[in-house]
């Protein structure tokens, strides 16, 4: 089982899944009942009818406000399957690791070969580490078409992960229709070509790239998610990374030039003007944001901003001196804090990336730590809550080997073992600091990953690992984690999951035309 149960009593038996076997629910958790028999149904042929309740030949979903909140207790008997939470989302992970205690092939869609269908008698207690058990997924470098969110979600959710964060908007891509705003997906959301392979190469495709979410697909993509017990959380990266919405609209931005959506990775040095009319519309798109997703949390992004522009331009200057800031440096921690209320007022929560910390990140902020260890232990320090997800363990855009076949190998040498030995809360962390840790999260940027194929090889089964760190904690064994992958894999398999091999990539997985920098 992936992640790791808590514990584990194997007994003698098993439980045999046929046209007899029927499924009771309580009231809360109908739609816990209906999401299994939607999963088991098509591979098995068995569709699990309504049951009486008495146990009997049947799986029973119920609930226990005993329990620990996203905790279940599993209980396999040759007579039958009782899952029980303290929610309907602790029912849930029960009836996932129940999933796994199938064969492989009921991850499959339908099925023409029925195996027997046999669950062996055992009693799972178990319960997560973290709250926050996550994945970001950049859409905007490469943008990833509705299904295929969809379908990541799913994977999300199989591994028992309960946030999705998603990066929407950036230099490359804008990727959200806002009404008051159109120019942002008629002219943000495409971009001429793009860079292949690494930047330093400086060559490109050729080829227009593109795509945005209308409302009804973030409505969509929100309740699909939410049905799993998976967060979407928003990110509109500002006030740095917008180059795409200033080739919409020059006006936001800080100089009289013409852009265009950027073709090349890295950090662009256009940023976001600090103008009346620039936070007019960063409120005017976080207002739809909120309109669409029902997170607590909003992430802003706040990294990678570079200020040249500011110290150029007489708007800023203005703007520093009407505010009575010491200089350019502080504009950016100004503007984070007009950001911030406007989010409360919401009744949000602001996430934004480490660099937030720089000037004072406002309070109740919430970090994403991405720039190493010292990144998460400051802002524990400073009474925030953090996310882990630093650059050297958890960025699966990073190469997986050093096979010479490896597509696109740029960054450090991030293993399946190394990602596997991280822990999020960093020992120098005090009991109380340490608490601050809400949680771990892979991170997934996109410039070199172009399709679902190529998503599925960089973060699989790197992000088995990350999902165990974020339930079990880190500690384990990597022995005993590598022999149940090699179970798991047969799950990924069966869900046409095209994940990376330990001999290296398929034929079709190499990439000979985008050359990489390996660090």
């Amino acid at each position: 089982m992936i992640p790791r149960p808590a514990a584990v009593r194997v007994h003698d038996g098993v439980f045999t899944l046929d046209d007899a076997t029927t499924l009771s629910a309580e009231p809360p958790l109908a739609d816990v009942a209906g999401w299994l028999r939607g999963v088991l149904g098509p591979p098995t042929g068995y569709w699990l009818p309504p049951g009486p309740g008495n146990g009997s030949g049947e799986i029973a979903l119920r609930v226990d406000p005993a329990l620990a909140r996203e905790g279940y207790l599993l209980d396999v008997e040759p007579t039958g399957v009782r899952v029980i939470g303290a929610t309907p989302a602790g029912v849930f992970y029960g009836v996932q690791t129940l999933r796994q205690l199938l064969p492989p092939a009921v991850y499959r869609a339908a099925g023409t070969i029925s195996p027997p269908w046999i669950i062996p008698a055992m009693t799972v207690a178990d319960a997560p580490r973290f709250g926050w058990r996550g994945c970001m997924l950049d859409v905007a470098r490469h943008f990833m078409p509705k299904a295929d969110v969809l379908r990541f979600v799913d994977l999300l959710a199989m591994h028992k992960l309960n946030v999705l964060h998603l990066h929407l908007t950036d230099d490359q891509g804008w990727r959200l229709a806002v009404p008051r705003w159109p120019r942002l997906v008629e002219v943000g959301a495409w971009r001429r070509e793009s860079m292949l392979g690494a930047r330093r190469h400086a060559t490109f495709d050729g080829r227009p790239h593109g795509g945005f979410y209308t409302r009804e697909d973030i409505a969509e993509i929100v309740a699909y998610a939410a049905d799993r017990y998976v967060t979407v959380v928003p990110e509109i990266d500002m006030p740095g990374h917008m180059r795409a919405a200033i080739a919409a609209y020059p006006e936001l931005g800080n100089t009289s030039a013409t852009l265009e959506v950027w073709t090349g990775w890295g950090i662009s040095p256009h940023v976001l003007g600090v103008s009346d009319l620039a936070l007019t519309f960063c409120r005017d798109v976080l207002d739809v944001v909120c309109e669409l997703f029902p997170s607590e949390y909003v992430c802003i992004g706040g990294d990678e901003c570079p200020p040249d522009e500011w110290l150029a331009n007489a708007e800023a200057k203005a703007r520093d001196a009407r505010e009575g800031l010491a200089g350019p440096e502080e504009l950016q921690p100004w503007f984070t804090r007009q950001i911030a209320t406007h989010l409360v007022a919401r009744g949000r929560r602001l996430v934004g990336w480490d660099e937030i910390l720089t000037g004072g990140a406002p309070s109740g902020a919430t970090v994403a730590a991405w720039r190493g260890r010292s990144a998460t232990i400051a802002p524990a320090r400073a009474g925030h809550d953090v996310v882990a997800c630093p650059d050297s363990s958890v960025y699966l855009d990073h190469r997986q080997s050093t096979h010479p076949d490896e597509p696109v190998p740029v960054g450090n040498l991030l293993t399946l073992e190394d990602v596997y030995a991280f822990d999020p809360v960093p020992a120098e962390l005090d009991d109380a600091e340490a608490a601050r840790v809400i949680g771990v999260q892979a991170n997934v940027w996109t410039e070199h990953m172009d399709s679902a194929r190529v998503v599925d090889y960089m973060a699989f089964p790197r992000l088995c690992a990350v999902a165990e760190l974020a339930w079990s904690g880190p500690g384990h064994d990597v022995g005993d984690f590598s022999g149940r992958l090699r179970v798991h894999k047969g799950r990924l398999r069966a869900y046409g999951v095209e994940y990376h091999r330990d001999s290296g990539p398929l034929p079709w997985q190499t990439r000979p035309d985008a050359r990489g920098w390996p660090r």
